[in-house]
């Protein structure tokens, strides 16, 4: 299968190369020439395979002719070998957590899928690839867990001083080896626009070559598709079928996982664009042009962005129709008071706690829910334990809550960052001499 740029401008490349450039010459983002659909008998009978068996069918057809489907079968079960859970709540409300991996988010998914294909490219002794990450939370940690140690990868992650929770800065800043954390000072988008320059400067791509591991990456996008096929086959064993996700979102990369698995054939009702007062998407969705702005510090720090870079990608899967995507996907914005409303209400009433994040896209469902009778059954994408956001819940609920013995250590571990401004200069040169 060959990859194109949504900019249109740069050569066709297959999987592996576009993994590999995470960024197009052009500065676009690689999407399939054309979105593979599989049949639908295998849509209609989810429910009779495991979650692998299900990935597979759905990563297949993106690396058949570049991986034998032996090792695609092996990177699937060694990358994501923790469970999914479909949890039940009241009025026909699922919530699919996704935080059960090594570093409790669902970036795990993508990280880890990402990393093990980098692992097969190391083994050819080709080059060796320096990573660029821009993160505000949990994709920091995920891609440094999920590439520490991995041959012929160094990995650069660049996050905004001050704007992640303290978890998830020990969780990407402590492992040193391959990873090294940049502390830039400014926000999110100041970090992934540092990542941008360096992809289109020709100095650093003479001299290095550069992959990035956010959601701009295929690698990180394809395997976030597959949860999506695994809440449809579980609810097709309870006999459900009109299905609405709602997906808490910053770049959209989640979200444009679950519109790459609708193309494909994936029987969904409805998604859902849900964010924080970082709506840019949401106030696109409801007519407005899509303007960038800067970004807004939230207690859902993830979704702190003002310029998604996925946005594109949507737009591509409806062939660059602005009128068609506001039609398939409402969108909604909260602020934090009411993410902690909804936080309190859903512990109170159901004793069950969500992270700011999951609850953001909870409010939304139950939004759409009183407006949209069609809207029976709806799934909310889980992204994050809530332990990851103590600081906030604890408070809140007036409680402790209990740290997961696999984060035990990650907070007794010993900071290491290197300082870094929001100039692209002072980054450049950081670079040459890594």
């Amino acid at each position: 299968m060959r990859f194109v740029s949504t900019n249109r401008e740069a050569r066709p490349v297959g999987f592996l190369e576009a993994m590999k450039q995470g960024l197009a010459p052009d500065g676009g983002l690689y999407m399939p020439e054309a979105v593979p659909t599989l049949e639908n008998n295998f849509w209609k009978s989810l429910h009779q395979h495991s979650f692998h068996e299900i990935a597979f069918r759905m990563a297949l057809p993106y690396l058949e002719g570049e991986l034998s489907e032996e090792v695609i079968h092996a990177v699937i079960t060694d990358a994501i070998d923790f469970p999914l859970k479909l949890k039940s709540l009241e009025n026909s409300h699922f919530v699919l957590e996704l935080f059960h991996g090594p570093t409790l988010a669902f970036k795990d998914f993508g990280a880890r899928f990402m990393a093990r294909l980098f692992s097969e490219s190391a083994g050819k002794k080709q080059k060796e690839v320096t990573i660029l990450v821009a993160t505000s939370g949990d994709t920091g940690s995920a891609v440094a867990r999920g590439f520490y140690k991995v041959p012929g990868v160094r990995v650069c992650l660049l996050y905004p001083k001050g704007k992640v929770s303290p978890l998830q800065e020990k969780q990407m800043a402590t492992l040193g080896e391959n990873i090294t954390a940049l502390e830039v000072e400014g926000v999110f988008d100041d970090c992934q626009r540092l990542v941008k320059e360096a992809f289109v400067d020709d100095d650093l791509n003479r001299t290095l070559q550069l992959s990035s591991a956010n959601s701009i990456n295929i690698a990180r996008l394809l395997p976030q598709s597959f949860y999506y096929a695994y809440a449809i086959a579980e609810l097709q064993k309870k006999g459900i079928n009109d299905v609405t996700f709602s997906v808490p979102s910053g770049n959209f990369g989640n979200l444009t996982g679950g519109l790459l698995a609708k193309k494909m054939g994936l029987q969904v009702q409805k998604f859902i664009a849900a964010t924080n007062v970082n709506d840019v998407v949401p106030k696109f969705l409801k007519g407005s042009g899509f303007s960038p702005k800067a970004s807004v510090q939230t207690i859902s720090n993830a979704m702190d962005v003002g310029n998604p870079s996925n946005f594109v990608r949507m737009l591509n899967l409806y062939g660059g129709s602005e009128d068609a995507l506001r039609s398939d996907l409402p969108g909604y914005s909260y602020s934090d008071s009411e993410t902690i409303e909804t936080i309190l209400s859903v512990y109170e009433e159901e004793n069950y706690l969500l992270c700011p994040h999951t609850a953001v896209g909870y409010r939304a469902a139950s939004e759409l829910k009183v407006s949209d009778p069609d809207a029976l059954t709806t799934v909310t994408l889980a992204t994050a334990h809530p332990i990851k956001f103590r600081d906030v819940i604890e408070k809140e609920l007036n409680t402790k809550l209990e740290v997961p013995q696999q984060l035990m250590s990650d907070l007794q571990r010993e900071k290491k960052t290197i300082p870094m401004s929001s100039n692209f200069d002072e980054f450049k040169s950081f670079l040459l001499g890594y």
